[in-house]
């Protein structure tokens, strides 16, 4: 079983979401984060969430301007959405709109021909995951776990009760359970999962984030590698797709 992250993993954010936390910020206290300061708290393992992230960085910068958080997640999400979250997605205007994607729907059809059963543990917002799974990718009615559905990673609740469903149960007579995500947060979900359910297997699989395979970043790129090797990654790949021909390794 594969389950994957979605912002870095399946989309990319630099311009998005990432944005969103920048323009926050600087909202906020005139400063502006350059993507090295985003990834320095990341890979803290704590921060996840994007609208604690905008609001932690606005602290360290100066702790005399912490907004309250509703209005926070209200600017945040005029930059990121740019209209009702919860509204007609042709009517969004924000950054949503810029959203490369790293797979395609063929991916997850090779999945299934390989009878990989897969799904999605995401701590981004609902709407912000269908639109992107089921509008662009294609995917009818994909086994997901969004912002709300599960206590924030590295929270394992949310990997275990979307495993445990989609395999009818854990331990050791179930399949493998393998999460592939971009941050050293989602390492620790799968080693504190260990810990919860000794019984069942579950391998961690990791992958940078796309603004760190530009060039000019292989330093950059080489030394979150490591962090996501140091927190436990079992394996970090170089691409999303990838993880087909290293998930059949890793369990044959």
């Amino acid at each position: 079983m594969l389950l994957f992250d979605i912002d870095g993993v399946i989309r990319d954010v630099g311009g998005s979401y990432r944005r969103a936390i920048r323009e926050t910020v600087r909202h906020y206290s005139g400063w502006c984060p350059e993507p090295q300061a985003i990834d320095a708290l990341k890979s803290e393992g704590i921060w996840n969430n994007d609208w604690e992230a905008s609001r932690e960085l606005i602290c360290r910068r100066d702790a005399a301007l912490m907004p309250p958080f509703e209005e926070l997640v209200a600017v945040f999400g005029g930059f990121y959405f740019g209209g009702d979250p919860e509204g007609d997605p042709t009517g969004w205007r924000g950054f949503i709109g810029s959203e490369p994607l790293l797979v395609d729907g063929g991916f997850f059809a090779r999945l299934q021909q390989a009878a990989i059963a897969w799904g999605f543990v995401s701590g981004a917002e609902p709407p912000s995951c269908r639109y992107v799974l089921e509008t662009r990718l294609g995917l009818a009615a994909p086994p997901l776990i969004a912002m709300g559905d599960a206590p924030d990673k590295p929270d394992p609740t949310g990997l275990l009760r979307l495993a445990a469903r989609l395999a009818g149960g854990l331990g050791p007579a179930a399949v493998p359970v393998a999460y592939l995500g971009d941050t050293v947060a989602d390492v620790e979900t799968v080693q504190r999962a260990r810990a919860a359910r000794p019984d069942q297997r579950l391998i961690s699989l990791a992958v940078a984030p796309p603004h760190l395979h530009q060039p000019g970043q292989e330093p950059a790129r080489a030394a979150y590698e490591q962090r996501l090797r140091e927190a436990g990654a079992d394996r970090v790949l170089t691409h999303t797709a990838q993880v087909l021909e290293v998930l059949l390794e890793a369990i044959a």
